[in-house]
């Protein structure tokens, strides 16, 4: 991944831009997978807080970084909980395959 800026109203370049950077890419090879993981599943795999998980998942799909499909799919009986994924075909776009 190539490097690109973030924003936003708090967005301090100097104490963020390293941090969501490396955040955004261990998430982003975490989902590159092809299967299923809750926010906390993600939070624990790349060390960062549920809620900055899921605002890097919504990074990915922003043209800026990427523009990918990340699916979500609501878990029966979960309470409102949510499961992320970047489906294979997605996969196969990095790949050319």
């Amino acid at each position: 991944m190539s490097r690109r800026t973030f924003g936003g109203d708090t967005f301090d370049p100097t104490l963020d831009e390293d941090r969501l950077r490396i955040q955004l890419a261990a998430v982003f090879k975490a989902v590159t997978d092809g299967q299923w993981w809750t926010l906390a599943q993600l939070s624990a795999e790349v060390d960062a807080p549920e809620a900055s998980v899921s605002a890097r998942l919504r990074d990915l799909r922003k043209p800026k970084f990427g523009g990918y499909l990340v699916e979500r799919q609501r878990v029966p009986n979960g309470n409102g909980l949510h499961i992320y994924r970047l489906p294979r075909w997605q996969l196969n776009r990095l790949t050319g395959s």
